[in-house]
């Protein structure tokens, strides 16, 4: 069984954002990087599939700017068998990400396609959707607990209500939560393996998708400050404060 991972390059989450001068959007020049995170759930459930003898084989995809073969490389260190890399210098949307996915779930003819919920960047959680929709697969979103046998994916998904279990006939995607698992680190002798571990790259072009932009980002801001709170004496004073300075009723 071949399962394809997404992974993203994002700013590191243990770094502080912050936002350029012109309000652009958000400062990356200097600034640490990483796999993003749900992408790493969705790494680690692959690694462990095959070290349960389920998968036979990983390949790790990531679409973005030249640096994004160093998040490549870590998805390799981590267990990844080889690395796909979609060069793109712009910033892609999550239809055209999934387009591009989609191009490459063509060529690969995997069984599965496990990706992160969403990234920590946009936060938009989006792609694994459309891709399934592109490629006219079945989907589990959300995924809690994943389970392959004979052909078939079952995914307990986290929903409003509590959990709820699908079974997917494969091929199938698959996007990951934060209790799937706990991903592991790369071990120094993996880390150097992975740098003989090969790597395609592709132009958006070969796999005639155009990333031309269809939103502008007008403005990037800081949240506002939440105000302090006060205590009420009485219901009547909480009334009384709703009607007239919140204006809410």
């Amino acid at each position: 069984m071949k399962i394809l991972i997404a992974v993203k390059r994002v700013i590191d989450p243990n770094v502080k954002v912050r936002i350029k001068s012109d309000q652009s959007g958000v400062e990356t020049t200097n600034v640490k990087m990483a796999m993003n995170p749900f992408d790493e759930i969705a790494l680690e459930e692959a690694v462990r599939l095959k070290e349960a003898g389920t998968a036979t084989e990983i390949v790790a995809v990531s679409a973005g700017p030249q640096q994004a073969q160093e998040t490549l490389r870590t998805a390799l260190a981590v267990g990844a068998d080889r690395g796909v890399h979609i060069v793109a210098e712009v910033e892609l949307e999550p239809l055209i990400v999934a387009k591009l996915l989609s191009a490459i779930a063509e060529r690969e003819s995997p069984d599965l396609f496990i990706l992160g919920k969403q990234a920590i960047d946009d936060d938009s959680s989006q792609t694994g959707q459309m891709l399934a929709a592109l490629l006219g697969w079945p989907q589990g979103t959300f995924a809690y607990k994943v389970a392959i046998e004979n052909g078939t994916a079952t995914v307990t998904r986290e929903i409003d209500g509590g959990l709820e279990t699908v079974a997917l006939k494969m091929p199938a995607v698959i996007t990951t939560d934060l209790r799937l698992n706990e991903p592991r680190y790369a071990s120094l002798p993996n880390i150097m393996k992975a740098k003989k571990k090969p790597i395609e790259t592709f132009k958006p072009e070969d796999l005639g998708v155009d990333v031309a932009p269809h939103l502008a980002t007008l403005k990037v801001e800081e949240p506002t400050g939440r105000k302090a709170g006060v205590i009420v004496e009485n219901a009547a004073e909480l009334v009384e404060k709703l009607r007239n300075e919140a204006k809410v009723i």
